[in-house]
């Protein structure tokens, strides 16, 4: 995993977008402070998703959507967890 600071990223930033595209992640700093993160996007979707689960048979799993409410509910999205 790379570390740049913003100004860096701004000046380099096509080559910043090769890098995530050949499958770096990069972490994207100002002040010296973790601002951001940027990884290549997946190369996957929900159609492919579904896909597996019905071959491994588990779409028609009567709990998953509560699983997955679960998991969800576990997640917090847009805090950074090393934070203190």
């Amino acid at each position: 995993m790379r570390t740049m600071s913003a100004s860096d990223v701004s000046r380099r930033f096509s080559a910043v977008l090769d890098k995530a595209e050949r499958g770096e992640t990069i972490v994207i700093t100002r002040g010296g402070r973790r601002i951001a993160v940027l990884s290549p996007a997946p190369a996957t979707n929900g159609a492919a998703l579904l896909k597996v689960l019905s071959e491994w048979g588990t779409a028609d799993d009567p709990t998953f959507e509560d699983d997955l409410a679960a998991i969800r509910s576990t997640v917090t999205v847009g805090e950074d967890p090393w934070r203190a």
